[in-house]
């Protein structure tokens, strides 16, 4: 069917590699429990454009120009490992800061006086989700090697194969953080009445995407 091969088996592949947890589903998670579901869509969004743009360089043979120009490859990955780490502190400085905000609550309580709530930063969940998705090129390499495996070189129309294999992988993509993002609005009310357990969620999250980062510093080509 339209050039793809063993159609069940790809999809047993695909769920079960986007069930692995990788940066961009800790993040719409994160987005979610802080900011609420309709937010964490904007995220969410981030995430498929970013993917459906990796898609099409990897069809478009970006995945060879990668593996043939090894230079080339570690500039994207440390740019990839450089973003990943500067989500990392931007997530760790939010949980001191939530931390330092339940400190000043309790001290107002207590009469100790009022203080003003610390400005937070305007955070814009779509690029960030998208530079991401963008700045990774162990993804590029993944979704033509993977792709591949279930395209009939005798097709007539691989680019049409390519589509159909990149559709049903938006459509698991979307469906997984739609999930997310509902049980990250249900534990949000929790962690909204226990700024310990968001602050500790918050640091828990900036520590993963240090090991991400570490983790893509490390990756190679091959």
């Amino acid at each position: 069917m339209l050039g793809i091969t063993d159609l069940s088996t790809y999809l047993v592949g695909l769920a079960l590699i986007i069930l692995l947890p990788g940066p961009n589903s800790l993040y719409v998670v994160s987005v979610a429990a802080r900011l609420g579901p309709k937010v964490a869509y904007r995220a969410a969004g981030g995430v498929l454009c970013g993917d459906a743009v990796l898609m099409a360089l990897s069809a478009g043979g970006v995945a060879s120009l990668l593996h043939a120009t090894p230079w080339l490859f570690t500039v994207v990955k440390f740019a990839g490992a450089g973003y990943l780490t500067w989500l990392a502190v931007g997530m760790l400085r939010g949980a001191w800061a939530l931390w330092r905000g339940r400190e000043a609550r309790k001290a107002e309580l207590k009469g100790d006086g009022a203080q003003a709530a610390p400005k937070t930063a305007v955070e814009r969940p779509y690029r960030r989700a998208l530079v991401v998705s963008l700045l990774n090129p162990k993804a590029i390499l993944f979704f033509i090697s993977f792709f591949v495996q279930f395209v009939d070189p005798s097709y007539a129309h691989p680019a049409l194969s390519f589509l159909t294999l990149g559709a049903w992988a938006q459509l698991f993509s979307f469906t997984y953080l739609s999930v997310l993002i509902f049980s990250g609005t249900f534990l949000a009310a929790t962690f909204r009445r226990r700024k310990r357990l968001t602050a500790g969620l918050s640091a828990g999250a900036g520590a993963a995407f240090l090991g991400f980062a570490a983790k893509l510093s490390l990756a190679s080509a091959s």
